[in-house]
């Protein structure tokens, strides 16, 4: 513990699961102000929050008990009136590198966090409800603790009572207690041995459900893999009483849709990761590798914003890079030479305390616009406001890719690349023809986007009761179809790339080839591709874009100059940017002037 000014900052420090402390895991700040004087003389104390500290947001805590409330009110909606139980969730665990003894940067397990917001590893958390007439719920929680010898390594284990504190919850315990303790819960919650069971009786308790063991199972459609099932040893006691089908789709489904709290953090990663790529679009010329723009971003983003570590695997895909959809990766490690001519396509976003952002931004490294640079840029920038301007509460995701998709076409038709195809001088024609023989899923092979949150790619995109995923090309890759609602975050990314293996299938595709001019295509192989991506959050009559970045061309090309940033007129309102800054840990609002349009 430390004293900083007039606030108290705790440090909590994680550990091996293995009950060793190779090395530090991940400090925890939980600021908690001392109590200030009210004018009547009373005491009044000041909710905990999370900070990294100087002008970096502050969480607060209060934010995962909203969670928590919302699992829960969303659980029981789905339970006889009478049920009681445990919903138990188990935090992620320190990895190691390979056989080594290295441990690689600890990040929380996603359900866990959106319940607890603690970055500890090994902990177990707990909601018990029902069966008694106190609280409507309780939570605890479970965390590692070590010796004196591990405490010289890793510092003092947690004390109990300061987590409360921080946390907010009811009462934390170390995990070895965490086996008698869902017995003794599950007693007090009106478990009874089976043999007390008697006719007409359910569990020896008259009108009242068996108690259940609520844990998380279920498929992210995004990855294919199935949440992480708690488990300790002496959980097999309890196999009747565990229910594994209801809370995945409860805890997935509150996730979708947004609280005010997580959607003021959702601002802050965006703004930070939004004056990053600025600051990496200012220092870019021709001549530096594709690793100095992303090392000039997570630099910018932990120095000024406390971000340790990004949402993903950051992307410098510069001139034919491009077209290489998640490029960076360690076969192609963001290592080739930027040359004059070249368009970059950077798509990083910062996390902060595992709330992400997810950012593209595509200009030219010599910063002027070439007249092909130009108009794919426009077609990308033409889908995006379409979308944009589009979006709010009833309008299916769907229908949003093909509006997308739509643009892109016109915009490769205004350029030469693409051409009628003997469907006449209709323009709306022959890209409804040019949509029914699949040609946007050529130039635009992914989706438009996807639920943005704890995770990059959040959860809740393909959940029972909601649209099945479409079989089409292009369509098949959105992350969801689903129909959007008030508190909805999700981004819209439009993009166009010349990926000589789809473009030589669509030419020798009779349908698809009709539509295509050969000639000018030469033109563009090697150019790679353009991306715009921003996160948005679906408000009750439109949508709001939470992302600060340079659009406008001449944006792009004055920021690249020395422009201001953010600037004095908003030349793009049909973007829908909300302006803010952070000032003294929280977001604030600007004014920025709105052009008028001639």
């Amino acid at each position: 513990m430390h004293v900083d000014g007039n606030m108290i900052v705790f440090a909590l420090y994680g550990m091996f699961s293995s009950g060793q402390c190779p090395c530090l895991s991940l400090a925890f700040h939980i600021v908690i102000r001392p109590p200030t004087r009210t004018s009547n003389n009373t005491m009044k104390s000041s909710p905990p929050f999370y900070s990294q500290g100087l002008e970096t947001y502050q969480v607060p805590m209060s934010l995962y008990a909203e969670n928590r409330h919302k699992v829960l009110a969303a659980l029981r909606s789905k339970l006889p009136p009478s049920s009681r139980g445990i919903i138990l969730l188990q935090g992620g665990t320190q990895p190691s590198r390979h056989d080594t003894d290295h441990e690689p940067i600890f990040r929380q397990e996603s359900y866990f966090h959106y319940c607890f917001g603690v970055p500890l590893p090994d902990c177990y958390g707990a909601l018990s409800f029902g069966g008694d007439d106190g609280p409507a719920y309780e939570t605890t929680l479970f965390v590692p603790t070590w010796d004196e010898e591990a405490a010289t390594v890793c510092g003092e284990p947690p004390d109990f009572k300061e987590v409360e504190e921080e946390t907010g919850v009811d009462s934390v315990r170390s995990v070895e207690d965490l086996a008698g303790w869902i017995e003794e819960e599950m007693k007090r919650r009106g478990w009874k041995e089976k043999e007390e069971e008697s006719a007409g009786v359910v569990n020896g308790n008259h009108g009242m459900e068996t108690p259940k063991l609520f844990l998380l199972k279920g498929l992210n459609s995004d990855s294919g893999n199935y949440a992480q099932i708690a488990h300790y040893n002496g959980i097999e006691a309890w196999n009747h009483a565990i229910d594994e089908e209801t809370l995945f789709r409860c805890i997935a489904e509150c996730r979708v849709k947004k609280t005010s709290a997580e959607i003021s953090l959702l601002r802050y990663t965006n703004y930070i990761s939004s004056m990053a790529h600025v600051s990496v679009m200012r220092a870019c010329h021709p001549g530096m590798m594709e690793y100095q723009l992303e090392s000039l971003f997570m630099h910018h983003t932990y120095y000024y914003g406390g971000c340790r570590l990004m949402s993903y695997t950051c992307i410098c895909a510069c001139g034919p890079n491009a077209k290489i959809l998640h490029y960076g990766h360690a076969g192609r490690p963001n290592s080739r030479l930027l040359l004059p001519n070249d368009m970059a396509l950077l798509d990083m976003g910062a996390e902060y305390h595992c709330y992400a952002s997810d950012i593209t931004c595509s200009f030219p490294v010599s910063g002027s616009f070439t007249a092909d640079q130009r108009a794919i840029y426009d077609a990308v920038l033409n889908a995006q406001i379409a979308v944009i301007q589009r979006l709010r509460p009833g309008v299916g995701w769907v229908d949003m890719h093909r509006i997308a998709e739509r643009e892109i076409l016109r915009g490769l038709m205004d350029c030469g690349v693409l051409v009628t195809g003997g469907e006449g001088e209709d323009a709306e024609k022959v890209v409804d023809a040019m949509l029914e023989v699949d040609l946007g899923a050529i130039f635009m092979p992914h989706g438009l986007g996807h639920f943005i949150g704890i995770d990059t790619h959040d959860v809740g995109g393909y959940l029972e009761g909601n649209p099945p995923r479409s079989t089409r090309p292009g369509l098949k890759k959105l992350r969801t179809a689903r129909v959007m609602e008030e508190g909805m975050v999700i981004t819209v990314e439009p993009g166009c790339y010349f990926i000589q293996r789809l473009l030589d299938g669509a030419i020798q595709n009779e349908r698809q080839g009709r539509f295509i001019n050969v000639e000018r295509l030469r033109d563009f192989r090697g150019f790679g591709g353009v991306r715009l991506e921003d996160d948005v959050v679906i408000t009750a009559d439109g949508c709001e874009n939470l992302t600060q970045c340079p659009r406008a061309p001449q944006e792009v090309m004055d920021v690249m100059n020395g422009g201001e940033w953010p600037p004095k007129i908003d030349v793009l309102p049909e973007l829908k940017r909300r302006w803010a800054v952070c000032k003294n840990g929280a977001m604030e609002m600007l004014d920025v002037t709105v052009a008028q349009k001639s």
